[in-house]
């Protein structure tokens, strides 16, 4: 995206936790740490199964009233229904407020341009009381405008910025190896660091306990991460459950098919840096790997 430009991500859900027991209710389930969320700080972070495995992935964001989910647009009951199961005796309310927000994205460029007008340095500012905050995953990826619609169109308007089509963000998230559509369909097929969350700043192995934690601090410690979840380029259509091949050896295979494909990939034996730039064979359709995020 250019400077000027902005992206509206319409159908994106958003789920607030509140309540007085908030902060340790998702302190002691996601991956990430629920102390790194301030006015001043965003964060991504997931929920995964006790085995280690995709479940669910979200930003964080503080609100006056608890903290603001921004999840995936299919994925905002499943949350909601998953995060209950925890709740037990806990002092919180899970409410769905999608229909309340949208999300815009805005350059890189620009965010810098707004950090300097506000006088902040910090990875999440507000502009006329609205959080904008940098992408965790990747910095390339701009910056996340958290509001309701009609506030949204108007702080686009006084900062002249012109809507272009949503396929731009999500191409050049796929070029960036972070999946942004069809997430629905890892669930349960990987696990967290597969998913490369450790590089998408979603885990903190320093916070402790979180559910999914022993498989997870296992496979990081002992250096058993041996698929990584990869975007997958190719003219013809790719299927889901598509075997990957290089040189008649199975290295992966398709879990996000078009319009953005992505495959759980071997990166050992044989070395990702073997094929990675070769042409490779799904289901007797060329393809390759985009890039190693």
């Amino acid at each position: 995206m250019k400077k000027d430009q902005v992206v509206i991500l319409e159908k994106r859900g958003v789920i607030l936790i509140s309540g007085n027991d908030a902060d340790d209710f998702l302190q002691n389930i996601i991956t990430n740490d629920i102390k790194k969320v301030s006015n001043e700080n965003s964060i991504f972070a997931a929920l995964l199964t006790p085995q280690g495995k995709y479940l669910n992935d979200f930003f964080i964001v503080k609100n006056r009233r608890g903290y603001l989910l921004d999840c995936n647009e299919n994925s905002t009951e499943e949350l909601i229904k998953n995060l209950s199961k925890y709740k037990l005796r806990s002092d919180i309310k899970i409410e769905d407020l999608s229909s309340e927000f949208v999300i815009g994205v805005v350059s890189p460029e620009k965010f810098m341009e707004l950090q300097k007008e506000v006088k902040s340095g910090l990875n999440t500012i507000h502009y006329r009381d609205t959080p904008i905050f940098s992408d965790p995953r990747n910095k390339k990826l701009g910056a996340r405008i958290f509001s309701n619609l009609e506030k949204l169109y108007l702080t686009i308007k006084k900062l002249n910025l012109k809507i272009v089509d949503v396929s731009e963000y999500y191409s050049l998230a796929h070029k960036l190896g972070v999946p942004e559509k069809g997430l629905i369909n890892l669930k349960d097929q990987l696990f967290g660091l597969e998913a490369n969350f450790e590089k998408l700043q979603a885990i903190d192995f320093k916070k402790g306990c979180f559910i999914g934690q022993e498989n997870t601090a296992r496979m990081k410690l002992k250096n058993k991460l041996r698929r990584r979840l990869l975007p997958i380029s190719s003219n013809e259509k790719l299927n889901i459950g598509d075997e990957v091949i290089y040189n008649d050896i199975k290295i992966g295979k398709i879990l996000i098919d078009k319009p953005y494909p992505f495959g759980l990939i071997k990166i050992i034996d044989p070395h990702l840096e073997e094929f990675k730039n070769k042409k490779l064979l799904a289901n007797n359709k060329e393809c390759k790997i985009l890039q190693s995020p």
